[in-house]
């Protein structure tokens, strides 16, 4: 799940947005590297992005796109869960696992759907 949003001017860092979440939301909010995607910089140094927490299964991570362009992606914020019920790197699968992946995903879908709705609630008053 995934979405990009245009937010106002006045969020348009890490820290200001990171510092917004703290006082608004009542999830746990951090500022962190991007080890889910592993995204880099021009630089080759890993791109921070901002973690919202909603427990140990269900969280969102927020990054810039552009300059106030947010994108919103949901994550299992616990690295070791994440190992078994994120979504899988691999190139090639054998059949059980392409199987437990469909099951698992029939299974948490729902709930990673809501939650995701609830963290995301939390940007409607910096959308612009």
């Amino acid at each position: 799940m995934e979405k990009l949003i245009t937010i106002k001017s006045e969020y348009n860092t890490l820290d200001s947005l990171n510092t917004y979440l703290k006082r608004v939301a009542s999830f746990e909010c951090s500022k962190e590297y991007d080890s889910w995607d592993i995204r880099t910089n021009t630089h080759g140094q890993m791109e921070q992005c901002v973690v919202i927490k909603k427990n140990g299964l269900h969280g969102m991570k927020v990054h810039f796109e552009n300059e106030n362009t947010l994108k919103m992606t949901y994550i299992i914020p616990n690295k070791m869960t994440n190992a078994y019920f994120g979504k899988s790197q691999k190139r090639y699968q054998n059949i059980l696992e392409i199987v437990t992946n469909k099951i698992k995903d029939a299974l948490l879908k729902p709930a990673q759907n809501k939650a995701f709705k609830e963290i995301e609630h939390v940007f409607c008053e910096i959308s612009a």
